[in-house]
């Protein structure tokens, strides 16, 4: 809330204004605005014109940011014996173990993504419910319950920057996409490979237009708004 009243954030507010900006314009606004002490995250939110409580238009996908989320990613594994240690080697932070299944029980979440292998979920299913409320629980659907011969390929792309999409109670998604330190193209590249997975999953029960708007912000600056159409002019080339 601090930074809707101080005077930086007002300054970067009247500079960005309430204008539709091109692609191209918003990322090199953005990084203008981007003066915090650090190096702030970028987040991208789309608006869509959904109603959540229909299971034909609800949207849950993943998609691979070319250039990651340039996040560390800490990654737990629901694995058992050699998969296990070939998980590690992928880069997995943590393996399941009777120490971390208490830890979790008792509110431990430490973790980015869990990745689950197809045998696990029987077992892991007591952890639903401390999982499931944090929207940790491994998914099917987003990629996170494979099977052994595909966990290191989960493990990999998890690491580089996979981000689950989903919708909120209000139809809206967000996720980040990287930080104000990455260069224009870089930004570039991982909205458009957002964008581009939630126009190609459109919802079934959605008759006319899907996304009704979208807006990219750092995490100290104000949301700068982007023009659809040409969005989607980019993601259909």
């Amino acid at each position: 809330m601090l930074k809707r009243t101080s005077k930086r954030y007002k300054e970067l507010k009247s500079k960005v204004n309430e204008e539709k900006h091109n692609l191209s314009s918003a990322v090199k606004l953005l990084k203008e605005c981007s003066n915090a002490k650090f190096d702030e995250s970028i987040e991208f939110h789309i608006k869509t014109n959904a109603d959540p409580k229909h299971a034909d238009q609800q949207l849950r996908e993943t998609t691979d940011l070319p250039n990651g989320t340039g996040k560390e990613i800490k990654i737990l594994v629901f694995v058992e014996g050699e998969t296990a240690n070939k998980a590690k080697d992928a880069g997995a932070s943590y393996v399941i173990d009777d120490n971390l299944s208490k830890k979790i029980e008792d509110g431990w979440d430490d973790f980015d993504v869990a990745i689950a292998t197809k045998d696990m979920m029987p077992k892991i299913a007591k952890l639903g419910k401390y999982l499931g409320r944090k929207g940790l629980m491994p998914n099917p659907k987003s990629g996170t319950v494979v099977t052994d011969d595909k966990i290191v390929e989960a493990v990999e792309k998890a690491t580089k920057g996979r981000v689950e999409l989903r919708m909120d109670k209000e139809a809206n998604i967000h996720t980040r996409i990287g930080m104000c330190s990455f260069t224009e193209d870089q930004i570039t590249e991982n909205l458009t490979s957002v964008f581009s997975t939630v126009v190609k999953n459109k919802p079934e029960g959605i008759k006319g237009n899907f996304v009704d708007s979208a807006s990219i912000c750092s995490s100290m600056g104000p949301g700068i708004r982007i023009d659809i159409d040409n969005l989607h002019q980019i993601v259909s080339n």
